[in-house]
């Protein structure tokens, strides 16, 4: 199973260059550091993932990183969920209704 951080309330600007750097900064080993993009706009949605490395423990990583201030705004740090297999999208309130005409 692997260790998986959550990390939310990104700056929209915050690259994963500079998020691992400041991981890596506190001491915590990662392999893999991931900011979620729109499809669309390619821009930052504003959270991302850090797949740990090694024996790093997650519940001291998230006390070492969570609510500490990366490009003027506070980290909110968590262990990831695993993804939902929910279908995904939304039909915008609308349901499956199809109308007969």
């Amino acid at each position: 199973m692997s260790k998986k951080l959550y990390i939310g309330n990104c700056a929209f600007d915050l690259d994963e260059t500079t998020l691992e750097a400041f991981i890596t900064s506190k001491g915590i080993e990662v392999s893999s550091v991931q900011i979620i993009r729109d499809r669309e706009t390619g821009r930052s949605r504003g959270f991302g993932f850090a797949e740990l490395a090694g024996s790093t423990n997650v519940n001291q990583a998230i006390e070492l990183l969570n609510g500490k201030d990366v490009e003027g705004r506070p980290l909110t740090v968590s262990e990831a969920r695993e993804k939902t297999q929910n279908g995904g999208g939304s039909s915008g309130g609308r349901g499956n209704y199809s109308p007969r005409w």
